[in-house]
């Protein structure tokens, strides 16, 4: 469990990146996106609709359907994937839920919120997918 991401974002990061580290154009099935990533079947096919309708995914049907990434690895930013499914209200909200929460008027974590929450952004804005392919695949096994 994470604490800014939802589960469906972590799923949606996941199967980008297994995506990432097959061979380029190769057509991924989401029974075998699922069962390697244990993530059950009907939650990584919606969740992969939801980066197709964004641009980062493509799919493919019929008999040898399945999903692809929509453009070279390297132009996918890991914040693209999370605006995609979780949006970018959280680099924007108060972590502690608080609706008037601003520099005026902080909440107890407020700056060192801030500072977090900006390194964040940061990160998954300056990294793209293409580079995590090695990471993944020694994280998940042979492919």
């Amino acid at each position: 469990m994470t604490v800014i991401f939802s589960k469906k974002c972590e799923y949606g990061l996941q199967a980008v990146l297994y995506m990432t580290a097959k061979e380029a154009g190769c057509v991924c099935p989401s029974e075998e996106i699922s069962k390697k990533l244990k993530i059950p079947k009907e939650f990584v096919s919606k969740i992969l609709q939801s980066l197709t309708e964004s641009g980062i995914v493509d799919s493919k049907k019929g008999k040898s359907g399945g999903f692809m990434l929509a453009k070279d690895p390297s132009k996918i930013r890991l914040i693209d994937i999370v605006a995609a499914i979780d949006g970018l209200d959280l680099f924007n909200s108060c972590v502690l839920g608080f609706p008037s929460c601003s520099p005026d008027k902080p909440c107890p974590v407020h700056d060192k919120w801030g500072e977090l929450r900006s390194k964040a952004y940061e990160m998954l804005a300056s990294e793209t997918v293409d580079k995590f392919k090695e990471k993944t695949i020694k994280k998940i096994g042979k492919m």
